[in-house]
């Protein structure tokens, strides 16, 4: 328990030898001028949506010189493109080649992951990755399909239209889809709304991916073991009866053996990658290698005839106009425009993390809103080019990044290889046998399962830590968007609860200072006898308010109880120490009323400390300033602490 001062030692001292010394001429708390209403809009208007002044580079500039940073500012590639040179190019040719190594057989799975046909897979690692060139500001992020999005899409599409029965529905539904996510993206970015994807907690984040990680590894146990009838559902409960209830009769052995080899190769490869920095591009080929030996293996084995399935006919040929095959109208629009703004939301809070974790890694900045324009275009274009959903992928940006990547020229060279094998290549991918593009989809999605992160959440927030259990929880027990929509709401649950719970403290005087911090913190801080100093750590609003003034009602009878129970001095002063208490509202300047003329039956006068600029403004303007009165507003809590003196000194 922290201490408290003997009840003959005058408040303006610390309890020790030497006396606190104040300033003889006490600083009053100054009340800010009248702001015009219009001006004080615009302020927190700029503060909301542009906060990081993106005109400010266009002040003072002629208009040609003004024009030109527009266009760089749509079109980030006129910027960085003026000064590219042989050395970046070299850089950007090796990272290209090796992430294009890697993308071409994830594609193709993620395409399955997603209900789709292969090529549509490829088809979305050559369209969007050149729009997101021009457009995109990150020089690292790698764009293609991803195991989440693939997986959520695949998941909502499907319980909307089977695939099966009706692949063209299917289909066009996913184009539509892809629309409107990009939609959702690029109207994040343009109106400035982007903060809007940072309520999605980073503890929910990471529950929603590893839940989604084991869950699409689960997915792929059908081509892992060769099972041909498989559950539509995706929770580990339907997945694992599904698995165990073909033991018998549905696994292949001979697919079994492919797929464990080279997952064993996979994951080898991507241990030796991990233990030397130099051999990043083992690991970015090993899915390319395992695809062409395996591919070989079943040709010349004639597997196929054996059970093992493979991905059969690949259609040849660049990525053939779907713009016709959008809804625009009819009974799949709305359905099509709910799924699209879950899976570009999705989409975008990856990407975005993506791009700012290597920024920071580089030491550079990328606009966030600017970000979600160019993907948001990005997926708008790809989905009247046959593509789904795309966005930045965590494995192919980590090897884009540890290749030397410059710029986004990487992804050119990524397209134009996928490209070429769209052109020339795809018949040769008719043997791969389904088993490898399970192995190869596996070894992608377990790094994102962050156990180290989950220890780290456990530590140090225990209500982060249900969140993410939450989401994990959720989606594999559950299904992907019941997860989702977990995550979702515990996070916004976790901001309810801190914005009607704040934190309160009581404040003592650290010795030998004029300083007063939380007695819990600091146990050698004393509390002043016939004081107490109570520190609310929020803005008080309607939300709050009534809890506030309970919790420092509540403070003030715990104080007084101990106080009678030590006969020491009766409390007389209640100070609430003001400087966390950014903004406050009508309902809680009524709650400060209340609180002031409940003090005043009991003779306990309330002192204020150090309001801001804001609160002390709407306390004047709302007259509490004057009811409490201005000689009851001070500075600091040493101010206030050195007036309430004489009165104590005069009680004791």
């Amino acid at each position: 328990m922290s201490g408290r001062a003997h009840p003959d030692v005058n408040p303006v001292t610390d309890g020790g030898d030497l006396p606190i010394k104040s300033s003889p001429h006490r600083h009053k708390v100054g009340v800010p001028p009248k702001q015009n209403m219009f001006h004080d809009f615009m302020y927190t208007f700029k503060e909301t949506f542009f906060h990081d002044d993106p005109l400010r580079h266009f002040k003072d500039q002629p208009k040609s010189k003004k024009f030109m940073l527009g266009l760089q500012s749509v079109f980030p590639v006129f910027d960085w493109g003026r000064n590219y040179n042989l050395k970046k190019f070299r850089g950007d040719l090796i990272a290209g080649l090796t992430i294009a190594s890697l993308c071409i057989p994830q594609d193709i799975g993620y395409a399955k992951l997603a209900n789709l046909d292969p090529k549509y897979g490829l088809y979305s690692s050559f369209v969007p990755p050149l729009v997101y060139a021009c457009m995109g500001s990150s020089r690292d992020i790698a764009i293609g399909p991803v195991a989440v999005v693939s997986l959520l899409l695949g998941t909502l599409l499907r319980a909307e239209v089977d695939p099966n029965t009706n692949p063209d529905e299917y289909l066009r539904l996913a184009f539509t889809a892809t629309f409107f996510a990009g939609v959702t993206e690029a109207a994040l970015g343009f109106f400035r709304l982007g903060f809007l994807i940072d309520f999605l907690s980073h503890a929910a984040v990471v529950g929603f991916m590893g839940g989604a990680a084991i869950t699409i590894a689960l997915q792929q146990l059908k081509g892992f073991l060769g099972i041909k009838k498989f559950t539509k559902k995706t929770d580990i409960i339907a997945v694992l009866d599904s698995v165990f209830s073909a033991a018998h009769h549905g696994w292949n052995w001979q697919t079994i053996l492919i797929g464990a080899s080279f997952l064993t190769f996979l994951l080898t490869s991507k241990f030796i990658g991990k233990k030397s920095k130099n051999l990043f591009w083992i690991p970015a080929i090993a899915p390319l290698i395992s695809v062409i030996i395996s591919t070989f293996f079943v040709y010349i084995t004639t597997a196929d005839k054996q059970g093992v399935q493979i991905v059969k006919h690949l259609d040849k040929g660049i990525n053939p106009s779907s713009f016709h095959q959008i809804y625009f109208s009819g009974h799949y629009l709305a359905k099509g425009i709910r799924i699209g703004v879950v899976a570009g939301m999705v989409a975008l809070t990856e990407a975005v993390a993506i791009g700012r974790t290597f920024a920071a890694m580089k030491d550079y900045q990328i606009d966030g809103n600017k970000e979600m324009v160019a993907l948001g275009v990005m997926n708008v274009v790809g989905s009247m080019s046959s593509c789904y959903v795309a966005t930045g992928s965590f494995s192919r940006s980590a090897v884009n990044f540890m290749a030397g990547c410059q710029t986004a020229v990487s992804n050119i060279i990524m397209s134009i290889v996928v490209l070429l094998t769209l052109l020339f290549l795809t018949p040769l991918f008719k043997y791969t046998p389904n088993a490898i593009l399970a192995a190869i989809i596996i070894n992608a999605v377990i790094p994102l399962i962050d156990i180290q992160a989950a220890i780290l959440i456990f530590k140090v927030d225990k209500l982060d830590f249900v969140a993410c259990m939450g989401a994990f929880f959720g989606v594999i027990f559950a299904s992907v968007e019941i997860g989702l929509l977990i995550a979702v709401s515990i996070s916004f649950a976790k901001i309810l609860l801190q914005v009607t719970r704040p934190r309160t403290a009581v404040l003592g005087n650290i010795p030998r200072t004029s300083v007063y911090r939380n007695i819990q913190q600091y146990p050698e801080a004393t509390m002043v006898p016939g004081v107490l100093t109570v520190r609310v750590d929020s803005a008080i609003y309607f939300s709050n308010s009534n809890y506030v003034r309970e919790r420092i009602q509540r403070w003030l009878l715990e104080e007084e109880e101990k106080v009678k129970a030590a006969s020491l001095p009766r409390i007389q002063f209640l100070i609430i120490e003001m400087s966390p208490v950014t903004d406050i509202d009508t309902s809680g300047i009524h709650a400060l009323e209340d609180l002031y003329k409940s003090l005043q039956k009991r003779d306990i006068q309330l002192i204020l400390a150090n309001p801001g600029p804001l609160v002390i403004g709407k306390l004047h303007l709302s007259h509490f300033a004057d009811m409490l009165g201005y000689d009851h507003i001070f500075l600091t809590v040493a101010d206030a602490v050195e007036a309430c003196g004489p009165k104590l000194s005069d009680e004791v």
